[in-house]
Order: C-alpha cells, then structure tokens, then sequence
C-alpha cells in the first residue's frame, strides 16, 4: 500500500513537470519555425510583419485522425502591448488551431503554420473567443518575399494573413473555415496557474517565462515596431 501511495505521488508530480516541459519546448520550437522562415528569401516580408499586431506559430501540426475532420495544432500567440497594440511582444500564451481546412494542407509530415493578427479588431476577436477564420475574423493566404502582386483586396482587408511551411516550401495559405482558440489546459501547465490568453496578453497577469526569450528575441529583430 505504501509503494502504491508513493507512486501516486510521483505520479502526480511527474504529470505537471512533464506539461510544463512539453509547453517550454514549444516555444523553443516556435521561436525555431520564425528564425528559419525569415532566413529564407521567400519569407514573411517586413512590411506585413511590422504591420502586425500579433504573430501566432503552430510548430509541426499534423494529422491524428484519418480523413480531414481530425486535424489540431498546439500553439503560441504573442501580441504587441498597449491599447493600440504598439508596445514590445508581450508574455505569450498557448493557443490552439482545429478544423478539416488544415487538414487539406497537410501532408504525411509535420506542416509548420504563421498567422498574422493585422489589426486591432483581429487581435481583440482571437484573444477574446473562440474565431472561426472567414466568419468572425477575415483571414487570406499571407504574401510572400517581394511578391507585390499578391496584395490584393482580400490581403488588404484581412484580419488575418496566414503562410504554411512543410518540407522546406514556404508559402501563404488559406485556412478559411479552421478555429483558434486559447489553450486553457496549456497555459495553466506553462504558467502554474488558470489564465487565459486575454489576461496574459493584454492583462499582463504573467511573466514571459525562461523559455520564451528566444521568441520574443526573435520578433523583436525582426520587427521591433509597428507600422501604422
């Protein structure tokens, strides 16, 4: 009985280590996916980037159920601080990606998704709610290098500009019709408490962890103000 008590106890301790750690290790790996896209000449131009006001990376999302319907990624959102959104990257907080549309982009390797929040109403729908892209929030597939031909009405006007990388190709993506959502189970593993991501980014109720330093140092060389 004795053993058994003792291994529950192990057990319980173990399981929030091991989250927190997994949680860490996504950030690394997010902070990975930015460096590596904007060393590419095909990467996500300045221009678009220094407009955003949020950045939100999904590392190597992959399929775990067969057909399109079984599609989920596990994330991190970072947004500019201040009421305008114009101040330094903030805390981050977990977020989380679902629907069939990102399963059609995906292959039998992991695929690595960037979104960028443009604008004020953007950044307050994603950290407020659940977002349906295409129905509550406007999303288009991100221009890409020097590509000024891509700028369309619909990248002008969108709340949201995603791009996926996956074996090496980059490029701008539609996910019309996929969710975000704050990861509540996450950001309690990251941050040893309930929070949502509202309160750690707009709230500043936490502070960004060891682990985040290479995101945030990432987003602030490659953009460290906002471009009206």
């Amino acid at each position: 009985m004795k053993k058994l008590l003792l291994l529950l106890v192990l057990v319980a301790f173990a399981s929030p280590v091991f989250a927190q750690k997994k949680e860490a290790e996504r950030l690394g790996n997010a902070a990975t996916v930015l460096t590596e896209i904007q060393a590419m000449p095909e990467g996500i131009p300045k221009k678009w980037l220094d407009k955003s006001a949020c950045v939100v990376v999904f590392p190597s999302v992959k399929k775990f159920a067969l057909g399109v319907g079984g599609s989920y990624g596990r994330g991190v959102i970072t947004c500019r601080g201040g009421a305008k959104f114009n101040g330094p990257w903030s805390a981050p907080a977990m977020f989380a990606l679902e629907g069939a549309s990102i399963g059609l982009q995906l292959g039998g390797s992991g695929t690595d998704f960037v979104l960028l929040v443009m604008n004020d109403k953007g950044a307050d729908s994603v950290l407020t709610s659940k977002v349906k892209l295409g129905a509550e929030a406007q999303a288009a597939a991100g221009p890409k290098g020097r590509d000024t031909s891509a700028e369309t009405d619909a990248v002008l006007k969108a709340d949201i500009l995603s791009y996926s990388r996956s074996k090496g190709l980059f490029a701008g993506v539609s996910l019309e019709g996929s969710t975000l959502r704050s990861d509540g189970d996450a950001n309690k593993a990251l941050y040893g408490k309930e929070l949502s991501a509202k309160e750690i980014v707009l709230e500043n109720k936490a502070v960004p962890p060891a682990e985040a330093q290479s995101l945030l140092m990432v987003l602030t060389r490659e953009s460290m103000k906002r471009v009206p």
